[in-house]
């Protein structure tokens, strides 16, 4: 499948934007929550990071296949 390069260029700049975000969001959750509350958001956290990263692996894959050229 052919992937534009801007397709490519945005599931990479989601990928940060996901990354950046969770993890804020990990170092601003503030105390006094019950336990379940962090299990909770420590599990959002950690899934959102493996999606940005897969998202970010295919975006880089398909800014590099892109640069190569058409196959001929």
């Amino acid at each position: 499948m052919q992937m534009s390069r801007k397709i490519a260029g945005f599931l990479v700049g989601v990928a940060v934007f996901m990354i950046f975000e969770w993890i804020n969001l990990g170092f601003n959750l503030a105390d006094g929550h019950p336990t379940a509350f962090y299990v909770v958001h420590g599990i959002l956290i950690g899934v959102n990071i493996v999606l940005a990263v897969v998202l970010g692996v295919i975006g880089l894959r398909g800014l590099a296949k892109r640069t190569q050229g058409p196959p001929v």
